[in-house]
Formats: C-alpha cells, structure tokens, sequence
C-alpha cells in the first residue's frame, strides 16, 4: 500500500498546464492526500473557479496515481476555502521566477489585494516597473513593463 507521502512526491510529476515550469503541489493547488482501505482521495483546489485547465489538472492527477497501481482513485476539487497565491511554495516562486514570470507577493488572506503596481522584475530585480494590462494570456496573469531592461513580463495575480 502506498503512503500519502509517496502520492505527494508523485503528484510533483503533475505540472501545471499554463505554466509546465511548476507542479500541481508547488503551486498549492493539490492540497489533501488521503489513502484508505487502497483508495486514494486527492483534493484539489483551482486557482480561479473557472480554470480552464482543471479537468486537465484533475485528469493528470488520476492518471498518475493510477500509473503507481492505484486503481480506486478519486481527485475533490474544493473551492473553499478559496486558493491564494500564498499557497505557492518557495520553490515554485523559483522556478516562476526563473521561467520569467514575477511570482506574486504574499498577500496573507487579504482578499482586497488585486493589482500590485510595482513587479519586481524577474530579469534584472529591477522595482522600477509599470502595470501595462491586468490581464495576461491568462486570467491569473498581468502584463507589466521593467523600465530598467526595457523588458516586458507577466506576473502572477495575488490573491
């Protein structure tokens, strides 16, 4: 029988569809492991409700459980409490940063913390940025401007 320990290592194989750089469990989205009686429940909860990646989420952590020989698996997507971006481990603020999208700043909760105007840089660390739109490819993300390296960049909405 396998342990929850061995199902949180094996979900860091499961990346993030919009951004491939970080797992499912860095970026805080898997949050429950549970085996019991050769079942395994995993929860999950999306960054936004209407992620368009969650059935591709919630599919790739079925699949790789059922590649460790769990055939009773089930994968809870929970919207509460809701995900934020405090959720993301250090390592995964890394590996965003280092794919160049500026990790989000730790908000603590504080749900009325949308839009933070001044982006380090994940180029040149650079705090000299301006917000150009606040929505990016995708609705987790905004565009923004590094006017030391004259370089564009997302990041990553806090909430």
């Amino acid at each position: 029988m396998l342990t929850p320990l061995e199902i949180w290592s094996a979900l860091e194989d499961v990346k993030d569809p919009e951004i491939p750089v970080v797992s499912v469990v860095e970026m805080g989205i898997v949050r429950m492991v549970a085996v019991e009686h050769g079942k395994v429940t995993v929860t999950m909860t999306p960054t936004f409700s209407g992620c368009p990646a969650l059935h591709v989420m919630k599919s790739e952590i079925e699949n790789r459980i059922r590649q460790m020989g769990v055939e009773s698996v089930e994968v809870i997507v929970a919207l509460a409490p809701r995900w934020t971006t405090d959720w993301i481990t250090e390592a995964g603020r890394a590996k965003l940063k280092a794919f160049g999208l500026a990790p989000p700043p730790r908000v603590n909760g504080d749900a009325n913390v949308f839009f933070v105007e001044a982006a380090a840089c994940p180029f040149c660390g650079s705090s000299d940025t301006a917000i150009k739109n606040t929505f990016g490819p995708t609705l987790c993300r905004t565009i923004h401007y590094c006017n030391a390296c004259r370089q564009p960049f997302e990041q990553f909405k806090p909430v």
